[in-house]
């Protein structure tokens, strides 16, 4: 496979005819998260859009070499999977790839990858940060990100100072690299031959200009790299290629079926199927991570939106999706993976519910900080961040549950508050996406600590936004993405929490 091989053919080559009459289409969703994958079979019409999961397997990063990477074969490995899965139960008519941002694999000139993917939630970066030759203010002018260390503009600068993966034979790998592939990118490439750069993940980087959606050659020379590293930048709906002919053989997919470009990061594929979605109405994409913002037409990039360490990550048919990165429910999962290994093992049942009787707001953390980014301890980083701030440290499991549900809660409402001020766009209602739309203590907590009726649902909105774009590129379905939320909403009912003005919560997110 060579790493530089031309974008696919014309859409209608693949058998593609947008213009073509609203038919029903079956497509294969492929949403990885940082700890766990699925693959699913959507079928997609005007009438609406039905989810059937055919695969579900567990990620996480693991250390070799000193350095805490992805199991990228495995991975690859789970995925076709899932498609001989989807496969098996019937005609698939496309395949569309969402993960996480920032991190990337290095193809040689041969093609093959040049060690492992690295994960963000190593602590390589921090070497660079500071030492960085383009200041923060001058990154963000141009990129519109939020400074966080795991970006990478960092990763690449860590890359160059040979903070990276061994090669067998010696030498850096940045300078054998041919090509770099967002992780989206590259798992299409293991399956098409061809590598390109979908323009949402290609905004985490902070090397992408966010007014032009194009590289910035500023940020790659602070870097030490070049902007051609990449393959081409897309946007969501281009068909990448067909699947090759042993992926096809692998999986049973027919020869040619096409892989398309979404919104590749999966935020993107999860606001785009935001029902409800409007302006004056936030989005909480809430999973491992919880993305708090707003949608908007064009990038705020002030210095009042740098100083609050608001992002402009790009989506969907041209948009700017202005938000927050909170921690999000990465704290619980830690929590419980630690109990379970002592022990213990919380359902999460059973733990909201011994949390819901823990009066509101008896404890409450910082959801940003940096403390929680890495695995491992995290009830005692909870308690000691707890006990920095003077507050009682919770002991039990359903304590420490209701101080990380509280603490996202007021994080949620700070965030939101902030991004309708900076961008001048009241907010009258929050809209809750993702595995934290079924979370009832934190949507109601939610609800009481920004003041507003939140609106949850669907959990799979991911799956179902990655779906859409592959639909409409296929021409099942028309319209902008207004159509789109109104086909998740007439698909996926939504359940209403509104704001107790007495909860404890609403005087912490207001103090």
């Amino acid at each position: 496979m060579a790493p530089d091989a031309a974008l696919s053919p014309a859409a209608e080559a693949a058998g593609i005819s947008p213009a073509g009459a609203p038919r029903t289409v079956r497509v294969a969703a492929v949403d990885l998260g940082a700890t766990s994958g699925r693959v699913m079979a959507v079928d997609v019409s005007p009438d609406g859009v039905a989810l059937t999961e055919v695969h579900r397997f567990g990620n996480g990063a693991t250390v070799r070499d000193g350095l805490l990477v992805w199991d990228l074969p495995a991975l690859h490995g789970h995925i076709l999977d899932g498609l001989a899965a989807a496969a098996s139960s019937g005609p698939v008519d496309a395949v569309g790839i969402d993960t996480w941002g920032v991190d990337y694999g290095l193809l040689g000139a041969d093609g093959a990858l040049l060690g492992d993917v690295v994960c963000y939630r190593d602590d390589r970066t921090t070497a660079v940060v500071d030492s960085f030759p383009m200041a923060r203010s001058d990154l963000y002018a141009v990129t519109g990100i939020q400074h966080q260390r795991f970006n990478t503009v960092y990763q690449l600068a860590a890359e160059v100072a040979g903070l990276a993966p061994a090669l067998p034979g010696g030498g850096r790998r940045i300078e054998k690299a041919e090509r770099a592939a967002l992780m989206p990118d590259l798992l299409g490439y293991l399956l098409t031959g061809r590598v390109v750069a979908e323009v949402t993940n290609a905004s985490t980087t902070g090397l992408l200009d966010a007014r032009t959606r194009t590289w910035s050659p500023q940020a790659h020379r602070a870097a030490g790299v070049n902007q051609t590293l990449w393959g081409p930048l897309v946007e969501p709906g281009t068909v990448i290629g067909p699947v090759q002919g042993g992926v096809a053989a692998r999986t049973g997919l027919a020869a040619g079926t096409p892989v398309i470009a979404v919104g590749s990061h999966d935020t993107a594929s999860a606001v785009a199927a935001v029902p409800g979605l409007r302006r004056g109405a936030a989005f909480i994409s809430s999973g491992t991570w919880s993305l708090v913002g707003i949608e908007l037409s064009a990038p705020v990039m002030t210095e009042a939106a740098a100083a609050a360490n608001f992002t402009g990550e790009l989506g969907v048919d041209g948009t700017v999706r202005f938000l927050r990165n909170v921690m999000g429910l990465w704290m619980l999962e830690e929590c419980r993976r630690d109990w379970a290994a002592s022990g213990h093992p919380q359902p999460i049942p059973d733990l909201l519910a011994a949390a819901a009787v823990v009066p509101a707001g008896s404890a409450l953390v910082d959801a940003g900080d940096d403390v929680f980014l890495a695995p491992g301890g995290m009830q005692a980083r909870i308690a000691d961040a707890v006990r920095a701030a003077g507050g009682r440290v919770p002991a039990t499991p359903a304590e420490v549950t209701r101080t990380v549900v509280d603490s996202l809660a007021v994080a949620y409402a700070d965030a939101v508050a902030q991004a309708s001020a900076l961008a001048f766009v009241p907010v009258d209602s929050v809209h809750v996406v993702g595995g934290g739309s079924r979370n009832t203590l934190l949507c109601q907590s939610t609800a009481d600590a920004t003041g507003l009726a939140v609106h949850a649902g669907p959990g799979e909105a991911t799956v179902v936004g990655n779906a859409l774009i592959q639909a409409r590129a296929l021409g099942a379905i028309t319209g902008d993405l207004t159509a789109l939320r109104g086909l998740v909403a007439a698909s996926f009912p939504t359940t209403a929490y509104l704001p107790d003005p007495a909860s404890p919560l609403a005087r912490k997110a207001q103090s």
